[in-house]
């Protein structure tokens, strides 16, 4: 199972977040912090907030922020909503269903399905919260 470069980002991003939940972060800090191309995490970052995810405010003095406490923001449900599908195989592809020339003998499709549901039952028994390890003020003030 591998994540979209997308889905791995915008789980940086609300790490990111979450250790520097008293101030407002920028794209750029964020661009420069993860060495991270600015166009991409824009729209990294439009999709978190389309979703629900984090706050956005333009202008001056503007930038991003948690939408909820980390506590409140399931990882299970920040994969699915970012992802979008899960096509492990060709035979996922809604479009190519029925098209396989070994289906009415293959168990791949339940195996994989069923690999799936755990993988994501585990992404649901975590919050934001627990992807964040305390650290010491030094380190906090070194960068994160």
């Amino acid at each position: 199972m591998q994540l979209t470069a997308h889905t791995d980002y915008a789980l940086r991003v609300l790490i990111y977040l979450t250790v520097h939940q008293d101030k407002l972060v920028t794209i750029q800090e964020l661009a420069e912090f993860f060495d991270i191309s600015k166009n991409h995490l824009v729209k990294v970052v439009h999709n978190l907030g389309i979703k629900g995810f984090v706050k956005t405010m333009r202008g001056k003095g503007g930038g991003i922020c948690l939408a909820s406490p980390p506590q409140q923001i399931n990882i299970g449900s920040v994969v699915r909503e970012i992802e979008g599908h899960f096509q492990m195989a060709e035979c996922f592809n809604p479009k190519k269903q029925g098209m396989c020339a070994i289906q009415g003998h293959c168990g791949l499709t339940g195996l994989l399905g069923n690999a799936l549901q755990q993988f994501l039952g585990v992404l649901d028994e975590a919050v934001l919260s627990d992807l964040v390890k305390p650290v010491a003020v030094s380190e906090i003030d070194s960068g994160m």
